[in-house]
């Protein structure tokens, strides 16, 4: 009697936790912020956050932004890549950043309790977790009833040409780790938020800034 193996699963790569991930931290710091930089400095900006604000930024990295956000706020970055998170404290030490606190932690399962935060950013880190929405469940959970949510990334053209252009390098750059095909209406659909902005920085961006603002009742999570 003949059997049948069960077929292969494919495995998907989850660049947070491979030797990848790590390795890339050179390339991160040496290419990355000439390209990443103005957008996320702009964007934080435009949000004109106030003094005493509790930020939250999921993916902080190397601490690429860090000098970006006004220095009378309480700031925490959770990261899952410890060498990362080890230039970031660098960094707040040569700094004397007493405002900024770095913590390991996982984007798709934060450790915070529910309305820990008035504003949760993230840069370029929703398209290399395995899990997105997860992602942007969490976000959505920790940050408090009006308060605000902010993201920069690469999210699928609505420009059906554009999109098809992109998604065929999907194969390649899912090796490396992230993703091209992200869709921003799948990641939120039915999270309570309402987009205040969602705009390109430059006609020909590649990048969306979304900004929004939580909208759950007091006593909802996420």
């Amino acid at each position: 009697m003949s059997t049948v193996s069960p077929p292969k699963k494919t495995k998907i790569a989850e660049p947070h936790r491979s030797r990848l991930y790590d390795n890339l931290v050179p390339v991160y710091q040496g290419l990355w912020p000439a390209v990443a930089k103005r957008n996320i400095r702009g964007a934080i900006a435009a949000m004109n956050i106030s003094a005493g604000t509790e930020v939250l930024e999921v993916g902080v990295g190397t601490g690429l932004s860090l000098d970006s956000y006004p220095h009378d706020i309480r700031l925490t970055g959770v990261d899952l890549s410890e060498s990362m998170l080890a230039e970031a404290e660098q960094l707040i030490e040569q700094k004397q950043w007493n405002h900024v606190n770095v913590l390991p932690m996982n984007a798709e399962r934060l450790t915070f309790s529910d309305n820990s935060f008035d504003v949760v950013t993230s840069f370029h880190t929703i398209s290399v977790v395995s899990k997105p929405r997860s992602m942007m469940s969490e976000m959505v959970r920790v940050c408090r009833p009006g308060g605000k949510i902010l993201m920069v990334n690469h999210f699928r053209s609505e420009n059906s040409l554009i999109a098809k252009v992109v998604d065929s390098a999907g194969n390649i750059t899912r090796r490396l780790g992230w993703r091209t095909d992200l869709d921003l209406r799948d990641v939120v659909a039915g999270l309570p938020l309402r987009f205040d902005r969602c705009y390109k920085p430059t006609p020909l961006s590649f990048f969306t800034i979304m900004q929004a603002t939580v909208t759950k009742s007091d006593d909802a999570t996420a």
